[in-house]
């Protein structure tokens, strides 16, 4: 049976209008990578920029076209003209023309408010500049999609005038009608109730005969309703839905893209990608957040590394009878996975299932089995945490069942710190000396490093490398630190999290201590002693 739903068109608008977040600063490969990525995903329309805004979306553009994309529409991104300019003479037109796009997406004034206020012009000439500008643009062969910014502000303020925006745009040759909650404040009802009156104002946006106009919506997150505005309007008939991956955005940020097409495709039956790519969702959420050089979202919907984690121990029973009693889909359809997490909320179904991601074949009768839950929960009162640090838990539970190699043994370290003011520049060097026992020989090393931390890794990476040269590999890519018992003052508990990495591969150990060169110490020990027992399990050579 076909599905009565209408395919709808994906709109990325993440290098334009996401780039608008603050704290985000794409240079002109990222923004080519992220492209070429959403290319590949089957998004088939890509907002590429503003060329003749700045030097570097005009390079955008021309760097496309000699690497042009397989899939997508590029789109260039442009306002209207200026009041009272002659089309032809405006420069920002022109470069329009020079990025070479097929299609263009021009955005206009709904809202009288704005025209009087913001372009300081008549209601009369800013119908004139829609119209002069997508004349002027299909005469010069481009196909047309006109933004209606500010446009359900502008209906709840004067209907009558904001619709005839529309109607210019429509007789000036626009192929797509897009409605824009600019400012974010509109909430779900009424964007379907204005949503309907544009469809019945103009029903040829829905009925579609072959090159028909059709209608679209652009939303944004100012009241947290984005991505539930952008769902209301294609309930109502918009068939391009325009966001971003992330949600990134000015202020708060643009409907999220990464929410709507699973719920617009698995929740509602409207066709956006093809399956396999709609498998990759995740790994273009968690490249674009890599790229922009931002933290990726644990809690974030259907992408986040916490979408489809379970922490409590019942929650853990019942999924692993059947995924289905705590997921509302599978989180392979979107290219996730499953995660069950380790803290004092554990049940013994939490340890069984992590010794199962572990390779550790353990079973409910085993009696340390208990033995590892009631470590675990004694660890955490004391400020111990395991849900991010499951290298550390992994380490404690081998240590549990007798499966621990005694790699190296530590004998004891010693930090001395000087903090200077050399010509002004403010130097923070370390000394770190560290006696350690490996395969029956005692060494003693030092090693110097920007600060206690770092000069501890250093002088322990010294004197196991000449044993396990593979930890030359081994990075220490991330360190946080916590005062888990502020009231205690200087004598406050503190717990450390270390991530280390090789390669692509990344673990995170913790320790905690009164002292913050201890807990960073057990930390950093046990970062590179899983690292070994990585390699191990990988088959590199290592002795054990």
């Amino acid at each position: 049976m076909s599905n009565p739903n209408p395919h709808l068109y994906i709109y990325d608008t993440t290098l334009r209008d996401g780039a608008q977040q603050e704290g985000i600063s794409l240079s002109l490969e990222d923004k080519l990578r992220i492209a070429h990525k959403l290319d590949e995903m089957g998004i088939p329309f890509i907002e590429g920029g503003w060329p003749g805004a700045n030097p570097k979306d005009v390079q955008f553009f021309w760097k496309l076209q000699e690497e042009p994309l397989k899939n997508a529409e590029i789109v260039a991104f442009c306002s209207t003209r200026r009041p009272h300019k002659n089309t032809a003479d405006d420069k920002m037109l022109k470069a329009i023309l020079a990025a070479g796009t097929r299609w263009v997406t021009i955005f206009g004034k709904s809202w009288d408010f704005h025209v009087t206020e913001g372009l300081k012009t008549t209601l009369e000439e800013n119908l004139a500049m829609i119209r002069d500008t997508l004349n002027y643009l299909r005469q010069e062969n481009r196909r047309l999609i006109y933004d209606a910014e500010h446009w359900f502000d502008g209906y709840k303020s004067h209907p009558e005038y904001a619709l005839s925006t529309l109607r210019t745009a429509l007789e000036a040759g626009a192929e797509w009608i897009v409605l824009c909650d600019t400012n974010g404040g509109t909430l779900p009802q009424e964007i379907a109730q204005i949503s309907q009156a544009v469809v019945t104002a103009f029903p040829e946006l829905i009925n579609n005969p072959e090159n028909a106009p059709r209608l679209g919506i652009h939303t944004h997150n100012d009241s947290e309703t984005a991505v539930a505005n952008a769902i209301a309007a294609v309930q109502a008939g918009a068939i391009m839905v325009q966001g971003t991956i992330n949600g990134y955005g000015e202020r708060c940020g643009n409907a999220n893209l990464c929410s709507l097409i699973p719920n617009l495709q698995l929740k509602l039956g409207y066709p956006c990608l093809e399956d396999q790519q709609l498998q990759r969702l995740t790994h273009l959420s968690r490249f674009v957040s890599e790229t922009v050089n931002f933290a990726p979202n644990d809690h974030a919907p259907f992408v986040g590394r916490s979408a489809f984690t379970h922490k409590g121990g019942i929650h853990v029973s019942a999924v692993a009878r059947n995924p289905q009693t705590y997921e509302h889909l599978s989180p392979e359809v979107v290219g996730n996975q499953r995660h069950i997490a380790i803290s004092d909320q554990a049940g013994l179904s939490n340890v069984l299932s992590k010794a199962r991601n572990f390779g550790i074949d353990l079973n409910r009768q085993d009696p340390t089995c208990r033995q590892i839950l009631t470590q675990l929960k004694e660890l955490e009162n004391e400020g111990y945490q395991f849900e991010s640090a499951e290298a550390s838990f992994e380490l404690l539970m081998r240590s549990a069942l007798g499966q621990r190699p005694q790699l190296f043994e530590l004998k004891g370290f010693r930090v001395h710190c000087d903090i200077f003011d050399l010509a002004e520049d403010l130097q923070n060097n370390a000394l770190a000396t560290i006696k350690v026992g490996v395969n029956n020989q005692e060494l003693l090393e030092v090693a110097e490093g920007n600060g206690p931390v770092s000069a501890l890794d250093a002088a322990l990476r010294k004197a196991l490398v000449k044993f396990y040269p593979q930890i030359a590999e081994f990075q220490l890519s991330d360190y946080k630190v916590r005062i888990l018992d502020s009231q205690a003052g200087t004598s406050a508990k503190t717990r450390v999290l270390v991530e280390s990495s090789r390669g692509a591969e990344r673990w995170m150990t913790v320790g905690v201590s009164t002292n913050i060169i201890d807990a960073s110490y057990q930390a950093v020990v046990e970062g590179i002693e899983y690292g070994l027992l990585l390699t191990a399990k990988s088959k590199m050579p290592v002795e054990i």
